[in-house]
Order: C-alpha cells, then structure tokens, then sequence
C-alpha cells in the first residue's frame, strides 16, 4: 500500500518555529519516523511541504490515481480556508488522516473551525511528532481486513 503525506505552509519551520508549541523535531526528523513506520507496517510513503495550496493540490492529483492507501495531511493554517484542497483530498475517494501537531483550540485566537475535521477517516491533535506515526498506523489498521 502507498500513503501519502502532505503538509501545509510554514511546517518547513518546525523545530525552529515557535518549539514551546511544535516541539523540537524538523520536518526531516518527522519525514524520517514515518518512513520507519512505513518500513514497520510494510508500506510506502511519499511526502510533500509546500507554503501554497495550489501546489498542494497539483501535487495530490498528480499522484492520486497510483494510490491505494490513503492520505495524512497537516494543512496548517489551511484548516481555516483550504477548500480546494479538502475537495482534492475529497476527490481521491480514499481515507484521510488529518495531524495538527498542536492542539488548535488551546493556541489559535481565530475561529476554532477546521474545514477538513468533518471529512478526516482519522484526526489528530496535540499529540505532538508522534500524531503522523499514530495517524499512519490508524490508517493502515482502517484499510486491513
């Protein structure tokens, strides 16, 4: 089975940006523990980080037709009004893990509204790093008979 894994603007920053909040761990550290879950599990996985939904999407439907496991998604601040890319993930007709590595609704002084929730086969918050492996294996698990 193939997975991809998406993240949305500013998670290039992590591990520099704001740590009390996002911790310590790079986008690297949290690709690296996925792809040893990967391996674990038997699967593969691609990963994706851009600062613009557009590419986001184009990314998605480039890929979305060799796919047969499903989609973990971090959109950041997308959460609030990414809806081209929730209808793309839509669109793909295959389970979706929604990560915030923060807990929205402690931090965030805007609307506590995150458009993909609704759609999300798995959604994690605040569990820090470790919600892309939780994500990953909940998946994995949801497509096994």
């Amino acid at each position: 089975m193939k997975y991809l894994v998406m993240q949305g603007p500013n998670l290039n920053r992590l591990g520099r940006r704001d740590p009390r909040r996002y911790g310590h761990h790079t986008l690297a550290d949290i690709e690296a523990d996925v792809d040893a879950v990967a391996q674990e599990l038997g699967v593969t996985v691609e990963h994706f980080q851009s600062n613009h939904e557009g590419f986001l999407v184009d990314w998605l439907q480039e890929r979305q037709d060799d796919l047969d496991g499903g989609v973990i998604v971090n959109p950041g601040a997308l959460c609030l009004y990414g809806w081209s890319l929730r209808k793309a993930l839509c669109d793909t007709e295959l389970p979706v893990a929604v990560v915030h590595i923060s807990q929205l609704h402690a931090y965030e002084p805007v609307p506590k509204l995150d458009i993909f929730a609704d759609m999300a086969a798995v959604y994690i918050a605040g569990a820090g790093w470790k919600g892309y492996r939780y994500a990953l294996e909940a998946l994995h698990a949801k497509s096994r008979p």
